[in-house]
């Protein structure tokens, strides 16, 4: 409990990504794949980073591979929270799940990495009926889309973004 507020349009954000309602092709295309979350310059509230998102609309065209690309975004020696709509499927069936995420890497400030850890809660209370939370504490963690594969269903998931695993 660390004082931190969560800004309202984290909430909007989680809100859209998590319902899922049939949408025409355009509305679809905005839809946000990933999202990252930080802390505002004072440090008081949990905000929607600028410009760190991708959207549906963004793969096949400037994103090739989703999954790839919202590592890329992730600051090397900073803190984040993101969200990330993985699409993936098992032998059974094709599924998608928001995925809460705690980006903590190794070399961030431990000012930063005491912050972020201590409103967490703040965050993931405003996102109601999430079941996947995976803390990753540097990009090996991360970079094999296997390990969120694991998180996702263990060794039943066989793929993840239309990859194989």
């Amino acid at each position: 409990a660390s004082g931190v507020t969560v800004n309202d349009d984290v909430i909007k954000v989680f809100n859209d990504m998590k319902v899922r309602k049939s949408s025409t092709p355009e509305e679809i295309k905005k839809r946000k794949k990933a999202v990252l979350f930080c802390l505002s310059d004072d440090k008081k509230q949990i905000i929607v980073e600028e410009s760190k998102q991708i959207l549906v609309g963004d793969i096949g065209d400037t994103v090739e591979d989703p999954y790839t690309a919202f590592v890329k975004l992730l600051p090397l020696n900073d803190c984040r929270y993101a969200l990330y709509d993985a699409t993936y499927e098992t032998k059974e069936s094709k599924k998608e799940d928001l995925v809460f995420i705690f980006w903590a890497p190794e070399s961030a400030p431990l000012k930063s990495k005491m912050i972020y850890a201590s409103s967490k809660d703040a965050i993931k209370k405003k996102f109601t009926g999430i079941k996947h939370e995976w803390q990753v504490n540097g990009l090996d963690d991360i970079k094999d889309r296997s390990t969120l594969g694991e998180k996702l269903g263990g060794n039943v998931v066989v793929s993840l973004e239309g990859k194989p695993l």
